[in-house]
């Protein structure tokens, strides 16, 4: 069943509400799997918190990526941080909104792994994350202009870049 519920209803969204008031700014449930929405500025805190609590210690950062909801949906870009923990076999998912051209704080002081992750939202939308420590293209060359994710990429004024080196 989808829907929001109260933070109180899941309680990994209540230990948040406790530990960082205000931070959560909706909860959702959808097929047993619990989606966190929470404040752009927490959200170091917030998964230093998930990795590093006891009782809940989501240790693996399975993916990191970028949504774009042009024209859906104001802040228009989400980045999602898909978390599990290992030795309790659970998953959770938390998201942040983020206005275009607003910088997302880097969490690659809590897992390494979100390096290339974030490199790769990057990349592809455009989103900055401030304090990373290498925040470059990971998959585009380096001279290649916009970001090919972004609903309004011009995909039909694509440069043929990859004839350059052709005889």
């Amino acid at each position: 069943m989808s829907g929001l519920s109260p933070p109180e209803v899941h309680p990994v969204a209540s230990r948040l509400q406790e530990a960082f008031p205000g931070a959560v700014l909706e909860v959702t449930t959808f097929r047993d799997e619990v989606t966190i929405t929470v404040e752009r500025e927490a959200i170091v805190g917030i998964c230093r918190f998930l990795k590093e609590h006891p009782d809940l210690r989501y240790d693996f950062l399975a993916d990191l990526c970028g949504v774009d909801w042009l024209e859906r949906r104001e802040p228009r870009f989400e980045v999602v941080y898909n978390l599990y923990s290992i030795s309790r076999a659970d998953r959770i998912r938390v998201k942040v909104r983020v206005l275009d051209g607003t910088e997302v704080p880097s969490v690659t002081g809590v897992w390494p792994t979100a390096n290339w992750h974030e490199r790769e939202v990057f990349d592809m939308f455009g989103i900055r994350f401030a304090g990373h420590p290498d925040l470059r293209r990971i998959l585009m060359p380096e001279d290649w202009e916009g970001h090919p994710l972004r609903k309004d990429y011009p995909v039909a004024e694509m440069p043929r870049w990859w004839e350059v080196n052709k005889p």
